[in-house]
This record gives C-alpha cells, structure tokens and sequence, in this order.
C-alpha cells in the first residue's frame, strides 16, 4: 500500500500535469528521478511555453491548482523577474516551465537522462 506521501505525490503530479496542459503548455515531460542516488528531489515535471506571458501564466496556474486542492505553496519560486524558466519547488517534485530556446540550451532531459521519462501528449 502506498505511503501517505507517495499518495500526495502521485495527486501532486496529476494536478501539475492538468494544471500545464489547462494552460497549453507543451512537451510536458515527466522525470521520475527516484532511482537515481543523491538527486535534488524525486521528480522533475518540464514543459514548454510559447511566449513570457504563457510561461508566466502557467506557473500561476500550476500554484493555482495545487493551492487550491491540496493548501500548498510552492517552498521556493525563480525565475519570474524574466519569465524565460520559471522553477516552482514542491520539495519531491520540482517544476520547470521555458521558453522552448532556453529548454533546448539547458537540456534537462538529457542531463537527468538516467531518470524513467514520461511525456504526455500535447492538448490541442
């Protein structure tokens, strides 16, 4: 039986993922990272914007939802002063939202590559 957190988790996820593509985002990607030793978290949940706007948008979206279903806040936010990367630390799952141009330069896929990858389909 699942522990009371890894509950918590899975419904973090699935909130995060809904509120993303509610939003438009796109390549929403998800990274479980669990397996990996010495990692930052458990999760990394990435996805695209098309403008600063958007990016900005999603974020809000994703606090939004999160708040609004479970009473969370983020621990920690970056990235809003130039809405190009905006990161929302949810402790176990950590949310990266680009710009596609900055997404292709850091490469966050291919640098947690050792994580189990899961991409979900655009929503039109």
């Amino acid at each position: 039986m699942p522990t009371k957190q890894a509950t918590t988790d899975i419904t973090l996820k699935d909130l995060i993922v809904n509120a993303i593509q509610d939003k438009k985002g796109k390549s929403v990607t998800h990274l479980d990272l669990s397996a990996i030793d010495n990692i930052p978290c458990e999760h990394f949940i990435i996805c695209s914007g098309n403008s600063q706007p958007q990016v900005k948008a999603i974020a809000e979206e994703v606090q939004k939802q999160v708040f609004d279903e479970l009473g969370e806040h983020p621990l920690r936010k970056e990235g809003y002063q130039y809405q190009e990367w905006i990161i929302l630390d949810y402790f176990n799952i950590v949310v990266h939202i680009f710009l596609p141009e900055k997404r292709d330069f850091y490469k966050l896929e291919e640098l947690w590559s050792d994580g189990e990858k899961t991409i979900y389909e655009d929503i039109i």
